[in-house]
């Protein structure tokens, strides 16, 4: 039996991992779980899968859910960082998923990682945010870093037949998203539910917004240098707008190798858990004659700016990769709640790095003030 954590059993990676633990529920067990606000669902999921802690973010929602759950449930109810750094550390657990969204993941990532967890990556802004400092802790603490990302588990499983350092170029495919091929002009007047209308995938609203801005694909960037030692030149963004390469390896011999398979994160989810070795499941087998045709373009980085700057950030280095990050997250946020354009997200993520001097990450510390200098400065523009 293998014992999992999952931070953010609530989202979409959350609910999709315990999708596979259910499909193998004779080789994986649930041993912590964590949540924001929805504790109707974490309700079900104690009731389910019996977890032996659970963390509710929000405090007063974790005294409601301590009132809805009867007497004999022995699940322990935690909340705050605290609480979430507690289910990263839980002792009985082998591997921690990390799925929550944001830079909140950065802690529990980091306390698991300093108790040598594996650590099955959902969240991208932790290796974003701290980048080779993570990756060297890493090292330190023998914990392994398994990519959940589809198209970060594509790359980690191509280069299952080489090494990194026969690495010619890395290929991260994009679906391009809802407004793939649209120009600026087009873009000024798109709404949130415009936004939200991601033509392959079903995701949480953060992630969908970065489909749209192609942000996501630029973090992907930034995560994947870490990930697998590679400068920002050998990483070729493609848009694929069927999503069936999640993403492929061209060696130093000109060979290419990429995994394929129809859009599904249970299958990159399963295989993070059950890694080195496969394992079978019920889910649908992708025929290439069905699909018909693989279609490939280049990105517009001048319609989306977002995946540019990312480029840009990793090349500036230290910290403007978190500078990027925490001003993407907060303009996001603008941007559901009314109080920005969608065109204004790229924009203001350019000003915000134009105005910061980037430093050497060589603590949690650095991070944090990275995300203090954007409060304050994306303040004085707006």
């Amino acid at each position: 039996m293998k014992y999992i954590s999952i931070l953010g059993s609530t989202g979409s990676i959350g609910t999709q991992t315990l999708d596979v633990v259910r499909e193998h529920s004779d080789e994986l067990k649930v041993c912590a779980i964590t949540g924001n606000n929805n504790i109707e669902l974490l309700k079900e999921q104690i009731l389910e899968f019996s977890p032996e802690l659970c963390c509710v973010m929000n405090e007063g929602k974790a005294l409601l859910l301590k009132n809805m759950l009867s007497g004999n449930i022995k699940t322990e109810i935690l909340s705050g960082m605290d609480g979430l750094i507690a289910a990263a550390e839980y002792d009985k657990s082998e591997i921690i998923v990390t799925a929550v969204s944001g830079m909140i993941g950065l802690k529990p990532t980091v306390a698991a990682i300093k108790k040598g967890k594996t650590i099955a990556l959902a969240n991208k802004e932790t290796l974003v945010t701290g980048g080779s400092y993570i990756m060297d802790l890493a090292k330190l603490y023998h914990s392994a870093i398994l990519p959940v990302d589809s198209e970060h588990s594509a790359i980690f499983q191509s280069l299952m037949s080489s090494s990194e350092k026969s690495i010619n170029k890395i290929i991260l495919t994009a679906s391009g998203g809802p407004f793939r091929g649209k120009d600026t002009e087009y873009l000024k007047n798109v709404t949130i539910d415009d936004a939200l209308k991601h033509p392959n995938w079903s995701m949480g609203k953060k992630i969908t917004i970065d489909s749209a801005t192609l942000m996501n694909k630029g973090l992907e960037v930034i995560e994947a240098k870490f990930l697998f030692d590679v400068k920002p030149e050998q990483i070729e963004v493609v848009v694929h707008p069927q999503s069936i390469i999640h993403s492929g390896v061209e060696f130093c011999d000109h060979s290419t190798i990429a995994q394929l398979g129809l859009p599904d994160m249970r299958v990159p989810i399963q295989f993070a858990l059950f890694y080195p070795r496969r394992e079978k499941n019920s889910y649908k087998s992708l025929s290439l004659s069905e699909i018909g045709k693989l279609t490939f373009e280049k990105p517009d980085v001048n319609v989306f700016k977002c995946l540019g700057l990312a480029f840009e950030a990793l090349k500036a280095g230290g910290t403007m990769p978190t500078v990027l990050n925490a001003s993407n997250e907060a303009c996001v946020d603008l941007f559901l709640n009314k109080k920005i354009s969608f065109l204004d997200i790229g924009n203001i993520n350019e000003k915000i790095m134009l105005k910061h001097n980037p430093v050497k990450i060589d603590s949690i510390e650095t991070i944090l003030a990275a995300e203090v200098f954007v409060k304050k400065t994306l303040e004085s523009i707006l």
